[in-house]
C-alpha cells in the first residue's frame, strides 16, 4: 500500500462516521476509489457503486455545473482548489435537490511527487442554509404580524414560505369559529381549489381527518398514509382525488388555551415526520398564532370601536330627538316630530295613534314620498289596539294585514311601539319596514327610548303653561349669578333660556373660589331642559361647590358629579351631563388653568396671536357609563388670550333655510374680535354674530357662554 492510499484509508476511518464528505478519486477520469457514507448519501446514490466508476458517469450533473471542470485543473495542476457556500444540483428530473457545501479538492501524489488524482473534502451546509432561509422568512412574517398586515396575507405567506423550504410539502391553515366547533378555511396555496371547498367548515371531533382530531384532542395528530388511516374515512376519496397521501395536523392555540386552528403539512406519498418536520410545524404553529390573536384582537378592537360609534350616534339621535321634541308646545306637533325623527332612522314609514276623546285617531305619518304618507294616513293598523291594551311593544315580522294599501307600501314588518306617560298608555307610533329586513335589538330599543320621550314630550306640551310656573318659581334660587372679580382674569357670561317664558334650562355656569390663589369654575349641558333639567342643574352645581374644596383635584371633582348623578333615582332628573370643569391661578406670567371635558363641546383658545384653536381633551360624557373616562389638560393662558366655553345651543341655532351656526362660524366670531380684546369684547363677537345669523326669536335650545380672558393685570388681594 503506498503512502497515498494509507492516507486515504486514515482519512476514510475519519470521516467513515461523520457527516463530513469524503472521496478518493483516481486519473484523469476521476474515477471514484474509496467514499464515506456521508458521500453516497448527499449525493443520493447507492453506496454500493463499483470502485472505479468514473465521478462523469456516476454524477453527470456535475459537469453542467463546472465541478468536473475544477477536479480537472486541480488534477492538471497540483493547485488545491476551494469552494465556500457552493450550491450544487444533485440528481436529476424531479428527483433533483438542491445542496449547499464547502468543499476543498487537494490532488493526491505518489512518492515521486505525480499527481495520481484528486480528494475530495466537504461538509454539506444545506441544513444551515435552510435555516438562514428559514430565519429570514420567519422574521419577515413577524415583521408582518407587527405592522397588522391582514391575516389571510401572513399566513398565505408562511405557507409559501414553508413550501419554498421542504418543496414536497402542501400546508394548510384552517381557522376556528369563535365556539371552537368547526374550521374554516385559512390558507392553502397549493391544495386544489376543490378541496379547499370541501374541507371548508368541517367539524371539529375525533376520527374527523388529522384536523378535525387535531383540533379536538388539543394535540397533534400524524396520519402517515391517509389511504389506511381510519380518521380519513369520510375523506379518503376527496383525498385521493387532491392526490394527498399524508397529512400531519398540529393545533393553533391561543396563550389560553383557545383553540385558534390547525396546521396542516400534506405530502403526495405516504411519509412519516421527522425531528425537523414536528420542530418546523412547531415554529410556524406558534407563528400563526402570533397572527392569528394579533387578528382577533385587531378585530374586537374594531368591533369595540365600531358599537361604540353606534352608541355614540345613537346618543347623539337621542340628543338631538330630545331637543327636537321640546322644542313644540303642541302636543300633534311634538307627535309628528317624532315620526320625522324615527323615519328614516329607525324605518322608512311611521305612524302615530293617540286616544283623543275615547276615539283612535292618527295624528301624524311620516313617508319616504307624499303618495306613501297619503296612504299611510288612511290605513288601519289592528296592532295598534294590541299594544293600547298590554302596554307592551309588539314586533310581527309581517305587514299589519293583506290589503291592498300596504301590499302597494312593499311592507314586510312592523314594530309597533307604545306611548306612555306616568304609566297610562295613551298612543302607539307604529315604524314599517320595506326591505325584508327584521327589526333587531337595537332598532327597538332605539325606537322604544325615542317613544318615551316623544310620549313625555307630547303630555309635557298639554302641560306647558304648569312647567312655564314652576319653572318661574324656580328661577330665584337657580339662576346664574353674576361672575366674580378675579385678580389677573377678566369674565364675561351670557345666558339665554329657549323657548317663551320658559327661563330655566338645562345649561349652566359658575365660578367661584377654592382659596385665597384658585378659582374654580364650570360650565355644562343637562339633556332636557324645564323642572327636570333645573333639578339636575342644581346638582351638577351644588355638588361641585361642596366637594371642590375638599377634593381640590378637577377629575376627581367631575367624578364625584357623575356619582351624585348615578346615585339620584333618574325620575328626579335628566340622565345625562355634559361638562367643562377647571381651575385656574393668576400668577405673574398669567393664569394657569386645568381643563376637564365630560363629553362637552370643546373649548376654544384665542391666542396672543389673534389665533383661534380648539382645545381636544378626551372625556365621556357624564351619567352615561360607571366611572367614565375623565383627563385633564393644564395650560398657560397667557396676556391678552381668552379661553371660550359654550353650549351647544350657539352652534345649533339656525337660520332661515334650518342651517346651523356651527363650529366654523364661531371660530370666525371669535376670531373677529378687535386686538386684544377683553372677554366682554370676545362675548360681544360671538352673541352678535349669532344673533345675525339665527331666526329671530326664541331660540332653539338654551344658549350659555363663559369666556376667561387674562388681562396681565397685577395681583391684588383676595376679596374679602
Amino acid at each position: 500500500m503506498t503512502p497515498t492510499d494509507d492516507a486515504d484509508a486514515d482519512l476514510r476511518t475519519l470521516f467513515g462516521h461523520s457527516t463530513a464528505v469524503f472521496a478518493s478519486l483516481h486519473g484523469p477520469e476521476h474515477q471514484l476509489e474509496v467514499a464515506n457514507a456521508a458521500f453516497f448519501a448527499a449525493i443520493g446514490r447507492s453506496a454500493g457503486t463499483p470502485p472505479g466508476t468514473a465521478l462523469g458517469r456516476l454524477m453527470p450533473e456535475l459537469a453542467r455545473q463546472g465541478f468536473l471542470g475544477h477536479l480537472d485543473h486541480v488534477y492538471r495542476t497540483g493547485e488545491t482548489f476551494v469552494g465556500r457556500d457552493a450550491r450544487v444540483l444533485l440528481g436529476e428530473g424531479a428527483d433533483a435537490r438542491e445542496a449547499f457545501f464547502d468543499f476543498t479538492y487537494e490532488p493526491r501524489r505518489d512518492g515521486s511527487g505525480d499527481v495520481l488524482g484528486v480528494r475530495v473534502l466537504g461538509v454539506e451546509t444545506t441544513q444551515v442554509k435552510q435555516a438562514q432561509r428559514l430565519t429570514a422568512e420567519h422574521r419577515v412574517l413577524l415583521e408582518q404580524i407587527a405592522r397588522e398586515a391582514p391575516l389571510e396575507q401572513v399566513l398565505d405567506g408562511m405557507a409559501r414560505a414553508i413550501e419554498d423550504l421542504s418543496p414536497d410539502v402542501l400546508v394548510s391553515v384552517l381557522l376556528a369559529d369563535a365556539d371552537g366547533r368547526h374550521l374554516r378555511h385559512g390558507a392553502a396555496p397549493s391544495l386544489p381549489a376543490f378541496y379547499n371547498e370541501a374541507i371548508d367548515g368541517i367539524a371539529t371531533g375525533e376520527g374527523v381527518g388529522s384536523c378535525g382530531t387535531a383540533a379536538h384532542r388539543r394535540s397533534p395528530v400524524i396520519v402517515t398514509d391517509i389511504g389506511h388511516d381510519p380518521f380519513w374515512a369520510d375523506f379518503r376519496d376527496l383525498a385521493t382525488r387532491a392526490g394527498l397521501a399524508a397529512c400531519w395536523s398540529t393545533p393553533i392555540l391561543a396563550r389560553d388555551g383557545r383553540l385558534l386552528g390547525t396546521f396542516a403539512m400534506y405530502h403526495r406519498a405516504p411519509r412519516s415526520p421527522q425531528d425537523a418536520d414536528l420542530a418546523l410545524a412547531r415554529l410556524f404553529t406558534d407563528t400563526a398564532a402570533l397572527a392569528i390573536e394579533r387578528h382577533q384582537i385587531e378585530q374586537a378592537r374594531q368591533a369595540a370601536e365600531a358599537k361604540e360609534q353606534v352608541a355614540r350616534n345613537d346618543l347623539a339621535f337621542l340628543l338631538k330627538a330630545s331637543t327636537v321634541l321640546a322644542d313644540q308646545l303642541d302636543h300633534v306637533q311634538t307627535l309628528q316630530g317624532l315620526a320625522d325623527l324615527l323615519a328614516p332612522v329607525v324605518a322608512p314609514l311611521c305612524t302615530v295613534d293617540i286616544v283623543e276623546d275615547g276615539r283612535l285617531r292618527r295624528v301624524a305619518c311620516a313617508a319616504d314620498t307624499p303618495r306613501h304618507a297619503a296612504l299611510l294616513a288612511e290605513a288601519p293598523v289592528a296592532t295598534v289596539e294590541d299594544v293600547l291594551v298590554s302596554g307592551r311593544t309588539e314586533i310581527v315580522p309581517a305587514p299589519p294585514g293583506d290589503g291592498d294599501t300596504w301590499a302597494r307600501l312593499g311592507v314586510t314588518a312592523h314594530l309597533c311601539v307604545p306611548l306612555t306617560e306616568r304609566n297610562q298608555t295613551f298612543g302607539a307610533v307604529t315604524l314599517f319596514r320595506t326591505d325584508g329586513s327584521p327589526f333587531d335589538e337595537r332598532a327597538v330599543s332605539l325606537a322604544e327610548e325615542v317613544a318615551r320621550r316623544g310620549a313625555s314630550a307630547a303630555r309635557n306640551a298639554r302641560q306647558y303653561q304648569q312647567r312655564v310656573t314652576l319653572a318661574r318659581d324656580l328661577q330665584a334660587g337657580l339662576l346664574m349669578p353674576d361672575p366674580p372679580e378675579i385678580p389677573g382674569a377678566d369674565l364675561a357670561t351670557f345666558y339665554h333660556p329657549a323657548g317663551e317664558g320658559l327661563e330655566i334650562g338645562g345649561d349652566f355656569y359658575d365660578v367661584f373660589p377654592l382659596d385665597e390663589t384658585t378659582w374654580a369654575f364650570l360650565l355644562g349641558d343637562v339633556c332636557g331642559r324645564g323642572p327636570a333639567a333645573a333639578t339636575t342643574t342644581a346638582l351638577v352645581r351644588h355638588t361641585a361647590r361642596a366637594v371642590a374644596p375638599l377634593l381640590r383635584d378637577p377629575v376627581a371633582i367631575v367624578r364625584a358629579i357623575d356619582t351624585a348623578l348615578g346615585n339620584r333615582p333618574h325620575a328626579h332628573g335628566s340622565d345625562f351631563v355634559t361638562l367643562i370643569h377647571g381651575h385656574l391661578t393668576p400668577t405673574a406670567a398669567g393664569l394657569e388653568i386645568t381643563l376637564v371635558r365630560a363629553g362637552h363641546n370643546h373649548p376654544l383658545l384665542l391666542d396672543d396671536t389673534h389665533q383661534v384653536h380648539e382645545l381636544h381633551i378626551p372625556g365621556c360624557l357624564l351619567g352615561m357609563i360607571p366611572e367614565p373616562r375623565l383627563q385633564a389638560r393644564r395650560f398657560l393662558l397667557k396676556p391678552g388670550e381668552s379661553l371660550i366655553m359654550l353650549t351647544d345651543g350657539i352652534l345649533e341655532a339656525r337660520n332661515t333655510t334650518r342651517e346651523e351656526f356651527g363650529e366654523q362660524r364661531l371660530a370666525e366670531a371669535v376670531a373677529a374680535a378687535p386686538e386684544n380684546p377683553g372677554a366682554w369684547a370676545v362675548l360681544t363677537a360671538i352673541t352678535e354674530a349669532v344673533s345675525k345669523f339665527a331666526l329671530p326669536g326664541a331660540a332653539p335650545d338654551d344658549q350659555a357662554v363663559l369666556v376667561v380672558t387674562a388681562d396681565g393685570s397685577p395681583a391684588r388681594p383676595f376679596p374679602g
